[in-house]
C-alpha cells in the first residue's frame, strides 16, 4: 500500500481530498514536553451548533488502491500478518486495543475510533474548515495517532466525549499524550474544561516531549 510504503520510508504523510502525498519539507513540526503542550493549546468554548456527520466523509480510499481508511489502519495495526484479497477483504490478523488490553482476530470486532472525536473537532474548530480540510482530518493516515483500532463497544462507549468525559481503563497517560497530538497537528482548541482535565491528569505521568507534524 502506498501509505505503508511512505510510512516505512519514514516519510510524513498529508492526506489532502482523495490522495495522500508526503508532507513538504519544510512543514512545520510542534514539539513540547507534555505540559507545555497542554498550555500551549488556545482555549476557547465549543460550539455545537451546525454538526453532522456527513460534514466529514470519512473511510475513503485515498490511493485509489481498493482499501477504505479504516482497512488501512487495519493492515498497518495487525500484530499478525493480514491478508488483503480482491476489494480488500481482510484475513488472518490480530488487534491489540490498548484501550482495554484486549486482542481480536476478527476485525469486525475493532472499531477505527478517531482520537479526536468528528463532533469534538467541529466544537474545536473544524466547523471553519472546508469540507476538503474536514475529510483530510477524518482520513488522517500521515499521523498514526489519529486513529487507532480499538474494541467496538468501548469505543462506542467513549462516543464524542474528550477526556473530561471519558478516559480508557488502561494506558490512560497514553492516551493523553495522543490527544493532545492530534489536538495541535489538526490546530485545533479545547475549552476551559478539558484544559483542567488534560491538567490534572498531565501531573501524574511522565513530562515525556510531544512531537507532531502540523497538518494545517
Amino acid at each position: 500500500m502506498l501509505r505503508r510504503t511512505l510510512l516505512a520510508l519514514g516519510a510524513p504523510l498529508l492526506t489532502l481530498g482523495l490522495v495522500i502525498v508526503p508532507a513538504a519539507a519544510q512543514a512545520q513540526d510542534y514539539s513540547a514536553p507534555l505540559t507545555t503542550a497542554i498550555s500551549d493549546l488556545t482555549t476557547s468554548s465549543e460550539v455545537r451548533t451546525g454538526y453532522s456527520r456527513a460534514l466529514f466523509p470519512h473511510w475513503i480510499d485515498a490511493d485509489g488502491d481498493g482499501c477504505s481508511t479504516r482497512n488501512e489502519v487495519l493492515i498497518s495495526e495487525a500484530d499478525d500478518p493480514v491478508t488483503v484479497a480482491s476489494g480488500c477483504s481482510l484475513s488472518g490478523g490480530r488487534w491489540y486495543s490498548y484501550y482495554d488490553r484486549v486482542s481480536w482476530t476478527n476485525p469486525s470486532d475493532i472499531d477505527i475510533d478517531h482520537m479526536v472525536p468528528l463532533a469534538e473537532a467541529w466544537d474545536s474548530g473544524a466547523r471553519s474548515w472546508t469540507t476538503t480540510t474536514r475529510q483530510a482530518f477524518a482520513n488522517d493516515l500521515g499521523d498514526s495517532r489519529s486513529l487507532v483500532g480499538v474494541t467496538d463497544n468501548v469505543n462506542q462507549a467513549k462516543g464524542d466525549q474528550d477526556p473530561r468525559e471519558w478516559l480508557p481503563a488502561y494506558d490512560q497517560c497514553r492516551y493523553l499524550r495522543e490527544w493532545v497530538a492530534v489536538k495541535h497537528r489538526w490546530r485545533l482548541s479545547i475549552d476551559s474544561g478539558e484544559k483542567s482535565a488534560l491538567s490534572s491528569l498531565a501531573s501524574t505521568c511522565t513530562n515525556s516531549t510531544i512531537t507532531v507534524t502540523l497538518a494545517r
